[in-house]
C-alpha cells in the first residue's frame, strides 16, 4: 500500500473536487458568477441610441459617454465584493435594450432555460446568449416557444422550489406552464402573478418592477400592483414586507439587486426605501443610473443575470 501525507491527500480531493460553473435556485446567496452587457457592446455609440429609443419606448435618449461612466462605477460594487465578471460579446444587431442582461434566459441548478421573449425586438439576442452558454459549458435545458411568452424579470425565485412568474403583456400562461414542465423536476409549484395593465403593452412592467428579495425572509414590494391573494401568500409563508413608497415607485426603489443576504445594489434618490431597507439591517449599495437604467426602466436586476450563488460553505 502506498502512502501519502493528509496534505497530498487533500490536494488530491480538491483537484477532483470541480467548482460548479453555475447554480443559481434562489436570488438572495452569495453572487459568484454574473453576466453582464456592457454599454459599448449594448448601445455602441450615440447615433444607434438616438435611432433606435423612441422605438423602444425609453423614456429619454441615454447619453452614451455617461452611461459609460456610470457603468463603471455600478461594475465596480461587483468588483470589490468579488464576483467574477462575464460579458456578452458585441453585436450591433441586436437593439439598446440588450443592456438588460436579465430577461433573455432564466438559470437554474440544472441549466439554463431560453426565453421566448415578448417584447419582439429583443428575440434577436437570443443568439448571443447561446453563444455565451455554449462558451461556459452551460447546458440549455429547454426553451419557451410561441404561444408562449417568458421573459427574466418575470421570474422570481420565492425559494429554491417556488417560483413566482408575472403574467402580463411580457409573459404569459403558456410559457408559465412551459417552464413548470422544463423545471419539474426541481421546482414544486409555479405560482402565476397577474399583473395589471399599468401604462399599456409597450411600458417594461415585469414582476421583478413590483417584488425584489432581499433575504429568504424578506422582500421589497410595491403591493399596489400585486394581487391580494400574492400578499397573502408571501404573508402566509413568513416573508415580511417592506413597502415601497409611492413617490419612489417611478425612481425604481422597488428594483434591487440582492447581492447576498441583506446586502442590496440599488438606484440612487430613493432615501426613504434605503432608509427602510437600513432599518430591517440590510446592508445598501447605490449608483448613478439615470443613463442606463431610469431612461430605459431598467434597474439593477434589469442589468445583471447572476448565474452562480453559492452559500459560503457550499
Amino acid at each position: 500500500m502506498e502512502w501519502i501525507s493528509y496534505f497530498e491527500y487533500t490536494m488530491n480531493q480538491n483537484h477532483k473536487r470541480k467548482s460548479p460553473i453555475f447554480n443559481c435556485n434562489n436570488m438572495v446567496d452569495p453572487i459568484k458568477k454574473i453576466l453582464l452587457n456592457h454599454p459599448k457592446n449594448a448601445f455602441f455609440n450615440q447615433n444607434k441610441i438616438n435611432s433606435e429609443f423612441k422605438e423602444l419606448n425609453f423614456f429619454d435618449a441615454p447619453d452614451y459617454n455617461e452611461s459609460l461612466n456610470e457603468y463603471e462605477a455600478f461594475i465596480d460594487i461587483l468588483k470589490f465584493h468579488n464576483i467574477e465578471l462575464y460579458f456578452l460579446a458585441g453585436n450591433n444587431t441586436n437593439t439598446i435594450d440588450s443592456i438588460y442582461a436579465h430577461d433573455p434566459f432564466i438559470i437554474s441548478n440544472d441549466g439554463a432555460i431560453i426565453c421566448n421573449m415578448g417584447k419582439k425586438n429583443r428575440i434577436s439576442e437570443i443568439e448571443n446568449v447561446k453563444i455565451f452558454l455554449k462558451n461556459n459549458e452551460i447546458p440549455i435545458i429547454g426553451e419557451i416557444s410561441a404561444p408562449g411568452k417568458l421573459e427574466g424579470g418575470d421570474i422570481v425565485w420565492i425559494d429554491k422550489h417556488n417560483i413566482a412568474i408575472g403574467i402580463g403583456y411580457r409573459s404569459n400562461i403558456e410559457g408559465a406552464k412551459q417552464l413548470g414542465e422544463i423545471l419539474s423536476g426541481c421546482v414544486k409549484n409555479i405560482i402565476p402573478v397577474p399583473l395589471p395593465h399599468w401604462n399599456g403593452p409597450n411600458d417594461c412592467l415585469h414582476l421583478m418592477s413590483n417584488l425584489s428579495p432581499i433575504d429568504s425572509n424578506l422582500f421589497l414590494v410595491y403591493s399596489r400592483l400585486l394581487p391580494v391573494q400574492f400578499i397573502q401568500y408571501l404573508e402566509e409563508n413568513k416573508i415580511e414586507l417592506i413597502e415601497v413608497p409611492f413617490k419612489e415607485y417611478e425612481t425604481m426603489a422597488c428594483n434591487v439587486l440582492a447581492i447576498a443576504p441583506r446586502e442590496v445594489i440599488m438606484l440612487e434618490g430613493n432615501p426613504i426605501t434605503k432608509k427602510l431597507l437600513e432599518k430591517e439591517n440590510v446592508i445598501v449599495h447605490t449608483y448613478k443610473g439615470s443613463e442606463i437604467s431610469l431612461k430605459g426602466a431598467g434597474g439593477p436586476t434589469c442589468l445583471t443575470k447572476p448565474f452562480l450563488r453559492l452559500l459560503p460553505n457550499d
